[in-house]
């Protein structure tokens, strides 16, 4: 399901994203986005700023310890609240 999800890779047993913004606060505006989402879902993920403007997203479902489909498919979601380059 990789090719689904571009962008994305699989480090330590999870699904992982680094995004990188114009700055602090694009990166809290998309932190809020991404938890808007996964509320609305009910699958919520890891989900780190660093460096002021990269923010890291990382999906695991811990039921199962591993990637689930769902985790796929929440990170399509996301792609989809990126800001394009």
């Amino acid at each position: 399901m990789m090719q689904q999800v571009p962008g994305w890779s699989i480090e330590n047993g999870k699904l992982t994203r680094d995004v990188t913004v114009a700055d602090f606060r694009a990166a809290l505006v998309l932190v809020n986005k991404i938890g808007e989402l996964a509320e609305q879902e009910g699958h919520h993920p890891d989900i780190t700023i660093h460096s002021w403007n990269h923010v890291r997203i990382e999906f695991y479902t811990h039921s199962i310890q591993g990637i689930s489909e769902n985790d796929f498919i929440m990170a399509a979601k996301v792609n989809q609240l990126l800001p394009t380059a």
